[in-house]
């Protein structure tokens, strides 16, 4: 096992940070590692935000309920972004480009080289010997997370990641087996799935119940349909419309 295997394996999510801030050299290296990320025909269909004013900071903070939208050494927003490639065409041509612009699969295009680059950065921090945090909530509000980092149509922002040096250790939360993610040439029967699914439902109720901080007895199983039967984010639908995304 090298080096880079050991960096994604020990992957652990960092809510609590110290105070010491990245420097510019940093963060100009964790965006390069980001931008040497697979990205399909060279769209680059993404634009990173850094946060540094503390006044936005908090106006992020409140649409997440997130300490650590605010407490990090450095914030980054990632947003998928089909509004860059049109600024080279005359406005004859970018009508024409409107069809392709405004299509799913650009939008299944940008989402995924936002989340590509988003995890290189991710990986190379924690090489740094930084700690991460996503930040999905930030989309609790999506209209207003997009009015605070004044977004053009055809930008949607995704996500953030709370970025700097960790002030506590996390165990690694298990995962679910590999059986129950990676298949041969096909689908699996439900009944495979459900075994495997059972298996980690025990693995991780031992960890909750065991780990450090904030003990509980709840398996997956659980979770999932609780997050399920509940319906949240739903404006994120319509947002995506009104930013003329995913239109067609």
């Amino acid at each position: 096992m090298n080096s880079t295997i050991e960096t994604i394996l020990n992957h652990r999510s960092i809510r609590l940070f110290k105070e010491e801030k990245l420097t510019t050299k940093q963060i100009q290296l964790l965006v390069q590692s980001a931008q040497q990320a697979s990205t399909s025909s060279n769209v680059m269909a993404y634009t990173i935000i850094g946060i540094s004013d503390k006044n936005v900071k908090e106006e992020l903070k409140e649409i997440s309920g997130h300490k650590h939208v605010i407490n990090n050494g450095h914030l980054f927003i990632f947003c998928g972004d089909l509004h860059r490639v049109q600024l080279v065409a005359s406005d004859e041509v970018r009508s024409k480009m409107m069809e392709m612009v405004e299509s799913t699969e650009q939008f299944i295009v940008a989402n995924i080289d936002a989340a590509l680059a988003a995890q290189n950065l991710s990986i190379a921090a924690e090489s740094m010997g930084l700690g991460i945090c996503f930040l999905g909530s930030l989309r609790n509000n999506i209209e207003r997370f997009s009015e605070i980092l004044k977004l053009p149509e055809h930008v949607i922002p995704l996500f953030g990641i709370a970025v700097g040096y960790p002030d506590h250790k996390p165990e690694i939360k298990p995962r679910l087996p590999i059986d129950a993610v990676y298949h041969e040439n096909q689908y699996p029967t439900d009944d495979k799935l459900i075994s495997m699914v059972a298996k980690y439902d025990e693995e991780i109720k031992a960890y909750y119940q065991t780990r450090s901080t904030n003990r509980k007895v709840e398996t997956w199983t659980e979770q999932m349909i609780q997050k399920y039967s509940n319906s949240t984010r739903l404006d994120v639908a319509d947002f995506t419309k009104k930013q003329k995304l995913n239109n067609q």
